[in-house]
């Protein structure tokens, strides 16, 4: 058996996700989990996004036995209503629409998994967005900038960002979604190194 696993496989489409992998210099696979996720958050939001993220590197390590495989998932929870991503346009409106001049939280999971290694841990971060108060001209302009439909509440935070976000507390890249941060110690707590 390898004392390691031979290579991190990220167990999501997501660019971003893609992306912030990249900005940390880890060299990694995609192997998409064709699963279907769980939205509702009988146990809270960070219960949900935690279920998924492990659903999917359960998935996907049933696969690749000898890599680390890393599942992901991110919602926007506005008190107890979750925010995944909008089916339409009229949705992602509606949800800017109620996000508007509100405080809510972003939570993302991250759940490492290595089957050869009996290996598994998941975490969750959690981050706090001010939102302006706006109208729906803001949201039509907003929309020209952005495509809400492949986001939790039809909101991303790398772009047009001024029209929208009052203020951040906690991880930007966690509401991008994945927290690079908490991520990069995970990997060097197990000595798991995916540098290129």
């Amino acid at each position: 058996m390898n004392r390691r696993p031979t290579e991190l496989v990220l167990a999501s489409a997501s660019p971003r996700r893609r992306e912030l992998l990249e900005r940390i210099g880890l060299q990694f696979r995609i192997h998409p989990a064709a699963v279907e996720e769980d939205n509702v958050p009988s146990d809270g939001p960070a219960q949900m996004v935690a279920a998924n993220a492990a659903l999917k590197a359960s998935y996907v390590s049933e696969l690749e036995h000898d890599a680390l495989v890393l599942g992901s998932d991110t919602t926007v929870a506005l008190g107890n209503e979750v925010l995944n991503k909008p089916q339409d346009l009229d949705q992602a409106r509606r949800m800017l629409q109620q996000l508007s001049g509100q405080t809510h939280e972003v939570y993302t999971a991250v759940a490492l998994y290595w089957k050869s290694g009996a290996f598994k841990d998941t975490f969750v971060e959690s981050s706090v967005v001010h939102f302006k108060k706006f109208d729906d001209g803001v949201i039509d302009q907003y929309f020209e900038v952005v495509n809400p439909l492949d986001k939790a509440g039809a909101y991303g935070i790398q772009q047009g960002r001024e029209l929208i976000i009052e203020s951040l507390e906690g991880s930007l890249e966690n509401v991008m979604g994945l927290p690079i941060q908490q991520l990069r110690q995970k990997l060097a707590e197990h000595a798991f190194d995916f540098r290129v």
